[in-house]
Parts: structure tokens; C-alpha cells; sequence
């Protein structure tokens, strides 16, 4: 067997198999496998490395205004004190580095004084805060594929309550774990026979579960997007299994070597630490490619990833879109939210923002401000043609200065498109909405609307 017939076969077996026909087990690993293929189509395609890029440079700026906040805030409940051990745990793979970069960001902290800093630097100070949540709200959303930003108001809400609610939590989980390891009972046991090894595994899965239940509050709270639990759970401890594996590689051979310090003499320190941070920021963001695929199982093919349209393609895809959101209303029957819209039409979500972006903006379509966001024709059914419908969708993207007005032509050009408008003008005439939901209600052998939630 040649290489590429193995590699045909675990196509097949991966791609092309129904895990409907699998025992459970067999089917989660195809899923898994399925999902971190993906996940590393993502990470190939470049856009995961520029964004955790990004966040390092915000991250130099915001690290001390965020850490100072969050002092100021933890002041209030008596565990401030946990900063110094939390960035000591974090930095750890840094070695003696790690030790020295945390002295000298808590040498800063302690020089940021809230009660002295003026109206103007108290403002820039929670400036910097918002904007690296910002980025990390962007960065996640853009992972979930998500084009819709919170509002001012929401957004700023919901970053205090990270603010407020992550550090205590996850500081308190902490010194928890510090109080557990440093407890008389838990010096008593070390001193038995065999109980050491005991008390160093507790404390090392408490404190993985620790990152864990971190990085999952994150992935829950940040995207905007409702993150079931358990995908959230499971990117997170992907996330935290490639944290704890790269800090381990690291420290063997990046911190620990000689070369950087030879190299970059006294910017070693600040070199390694952008490095590890660069790191940390990715492997953040390929556990929430792991959720958003968990999620999303649908989305692993490659046949969802393509985000470019023909003009063919938007044209077929802005009809039936139509013609679904037409049944639904016409019918009185259950409205479509856009992931409805997006399975019933096995289109991915990205490529169908693609046709609806401009049918609201000629007001064919509107949604709904309920708490379950559905689709609604922008007016009455008969109102609708469908001539406003094609050129809607065929001149998406179109712009004042960018149209077919302002490209230098040709007369025979120009009038065989006014022959090719006249044709379609005449095939279509007068024809609206209405007039094609009844026809795809009055034809019995068409495919019944399935409503997939």
C-alpha cells in the first residue's frame, strides 16, 4: 500500500464516514480528530498567529494599568496579596526570567497610586484596560466567526464584571490551592511515607483545573456568542494540556538557554517574555478554535470554510433565503434565527452574512431585537420583487465610487448588458415574494422546510 492510498483511506475515514453507524467511542474520536484538523487548518491559514501577535503588543501596554485595576480590586477582598504567586505560576516556564519579570511588574503596580493619578490618567488608565479586552473580545469573536460586536454600554458592563469577577475568582482559587499546600495537615501527611507524592498530585490537578475553569470563564463570557459549557470545557483543557505541555518545552529549552543572552545581552529578558506571552496568547486562541469547533461540528469540512461567492452562487443563495424567510412568515410557522437559516441551507454562517448584509440594506430583510434573533421580510410579500431581490444581491459590495457606472466602457458592451437586464426584466416581470412562496407551497413534490434549532 502506497502512501497516498494510506492517505486516501484515512480521508475517507475521516471525512466521508457516518458516525451514525459508529459505536460512541469510535465516533468521538472521529470528532476529535475531525476538530483538530481543523483547528490546524486555522492555525496554517495564519490568522490565529496574527491575532495572538496583536495581543502581545496590546497586552505590553495594558499589562500594568490591568494589573494595578485588579490590585485596587482585590484590595477590597484581603487577597491582594496573590498577584506576586499568580505571576510567579504563570511565568514559571521563564525560569530565574520569570522571577525577575514578575518583580518588576509588581515593583510597578506597587508605584501606581490610584488616589494620586488625575482625572486624565485615571481615564487613559481604564482606557488601556478596555482596550486589551477589546482585542481579546475581537480575537475571540473572529475565532467564532462572528461579525456583530456588543454595544458601548454592553461591552463596557460586561469588562467591568471581568474585571471585577475573574481576578477574585481566580486569585481566591489560588491561594486556596497555597493555603492546601502549606496547611499543618498537608505538612503532616508530606512527612508520612508515600503521602508527599499525594499532596504534590492534588496540588498539581487543582491547579490545572484552576486554568481550566479559568480559560473556560473566558470562553463563555468574552465571544459574543453563547458558548455551551462543555465546548467551552473542552477547549479549555486543550488549552490547558498545550499550556502546560509548552511551558514544559519551553523551559527546557528556550529560558534555560545560554544563546539569547549572548545574543540580545540585556534584552534576553524581554525577548523570552514576548515570546511566552506570544505563545500563551496562541494557545489561547487554538482552544477556542477546539470549542468553536465543538460546537460547531458541522463547520470541520472544508466545504464550510469558503467565504468568497460567485455571482451565480449569491444569486441562487439570496432566493432561497428569501423564499425561506417568505414560507415562514406567510405560513405563520416558526421563524428562523441565522443558524437556522445556515443548516437548512448547508451554507456556512460567514457565507450567508455574505447575501444577507445586503438585502437589509435595500430593506428586504430586517431582524428581530427579540431575545431570539429571527429573520423577517423588510415589508409585505407582495411588495417584494423579486427583480429587487437579484440586483440586491448582485450588486453587493458595490460602492459610490467602485460600480458599473463608473468603469470605463464599451457601446456594444453597454448595450448587450441592457439586452441581458431587458431578458431578465421580461422573464420576471412583475413577479414578487408572494407569488413564489405560493408557488413552492402549491408544488407537492417539493422538499418540506425542516426547522433545525
Amino acid at each position: 500500500m502506497t502512501l497516498n492510498n494510506i492517505i486516501n483511506w484515512l480521508d475517507t475515514l475521516i471525512w466521508e464516514t457516518s458516525l451514525a453507524s459508529m459505536h460512541r467511542w469510535q465516533a468521538w474520536l472521529i470528532q476529535m480528530l475531525r476538530i483538530l484538523i481543523a483547528t490546524a487548518r486555522d492555525i496554517r491559514e495564519g490568522l490565529p498567529t496574527l491575532r495572538a501577535m496583536g495581543l502581545v503588543y496590546t497586552t505590553l501596554l495594558s499589562l500594568v494599568p490591568l494589573l494595578a485595576v485588579s490590585f485596587s480590586v482585590l484590595k477590597g477582598f484581603g487577597v491582594h496579596n496573590q498577584i506576586e504567586p499568580m505571576l510567579l505560576g504563570l511565568l514559571e516556564p521563564l525560569g530565574k526570567q520569570g522571577v525577575e519579570i514578575t518583580n518588576k511588574i509588581i515593583g510597578f503596580v506597587d508605584n501606581v497610586n490610584v488616589r494620586v493619578l488625575g482625572s486624565l490618567s485615571l481615564v487613559f488608565l481604564f482606557y488601556t484596560v478596555i482596550s486589551l479586552l477589546t482585542k481579546i473580545e475581537q480575537a475571540l469573536n473572529n475565532t467564532w466567526r462572528i461579525r456583530e460586536y456588543r454595544g458601548l454600554i454592553q461591552r463596557i458592563t460586561e469588562y467591568i464584571s471581568v474585571i471585577m469577577v475573574g481576578p477574585v475568582l481566580i486569585f481566591t482559587g489560588i491561594g486556596l490551592a497555597t493555603t492546601i499546600q502549606t496547611s499543618t495537615v498537608a505538612s503532616a501527611l508530606e512527612s508520612m511515607h508515600g503521602y508527599g507524592t499525594l499532596i504534590w498530585m492534588a496540588s498539581t490537578l487543582m491547579s490545572f483545573l484552576l486554568i481550566v475553569g479559568a480559560i473556560t470563564f473566558i470562553y463563555i463570557l468574552v465571544p459574543n456568542e453563547r458558548v455551551k459549557f462543555r465546548s467551552a470545557f473542552t477547549g479549555a483543557v486543550v488549552a490547558a494540556l498545550l499550556w502546560k505541555l509548552t511551558g514544559w518545552v519551553f523551559t527546557s529549552f528556550v529560558a534555560g538557554s545560554a544563546k539569547y543572552s549572548a545574543i540580545y545581552s540585556g534584552f534576553a529578558v524581554a525577548i523570552i517574555f514576548m515570546i511566552w506571552l506570544y505563545l500563551s496568547w496562541l494557545i489561547l486562541l487554538v482552544g477556542a478554535s477546539v470549542a468553536f469547533y465543538h460546537q460547531h461540528p458541522e463547520r470541520t469540512s472544508s466545504r464550510q470554510q469558503v467565504l468568497r461567492l460567485s455571482a451565480r452562487l449569491r444569486e441562487k443563495i439570496g432566493l432561497l433565503l428569501m423564499l425561506r424567510v417568505g414560507q415562514s412568515f406567510h405560513n405563520d410557522s416558526e421563524k428562523l434565527t441565522r443558524k437556522q437559516l445556515s443548516r437548512n441551507l448547508d451554507i456556512a454562517a460567514e457565507a450567508l452574512a455574505l447575501v444577507i448584509r445586503p438585502l437589509e440594506e435595500h430593506g428586504l430583510l430586517t431582524e428581530s431585537c427579540d431575545r431570539k434573533r429571527v429573520y423577517l421580510p423588510g415589508r409585505s410579500l407582495e411588495h417584494i420583487r423579486i427583480r429587487d431581490i437579484w440586483d440586491a444581491v448582485r450588486s453587493a459590495q458595490e460602492s459610490i465610487h467602485l460600480n458599473p457606472d463608473n468603469v470605463a466602457s464599451d457601446t456594444s458592451v453597454d448595450e448587450l448588458l441592457q439586452s441581458i437586464n431587458t431578458s431578465i426584466d421580461s422573464t420576471l416581470d412583475d413577479m414578487t415574494l408572494l407569488d413564489l412562496v405560493e408557488g413552492s407551497n402549491a408544488q407537492t413534490t417539493a422538499r418540506p422546510l425542516q426547522i433545525q434549532s
